[in-house]
């Protein structure tokens, strides 16, 4: 399931990412990459701050999507 489909507080772990090459690149230098743990804070309007690698992260919903657990 994507990423934004997670409830605040739930853990789950990275399966892959999808999209276009920058995106993924992009991703992956925030810290999201397959076999990592991922943990959703706070959800507003879609949009998700995240804790991933000991760092809280904001995200888009677009940028969510994209982000299979």
């Amino acid at each position: 399931m994507p990423l934004h489909m997670m409830t605040p507080g739930s853990r789950n772990l990275i399966r892959k990412i999808t999209g276009k090459l920058e995106t993924k690149q992009f991703l992956e230098k925030l810290g999201f990459v397959p076999g990592e743990f991922v943990t959703v804070v706070s959800e507003n309007c879609g949009n998700l701050i995240v804790n991933i690698k000991d760092s809280r992260v904001a995200i888009s919903r677009d940028m969510a999507l994209r982000i299979v657990v």
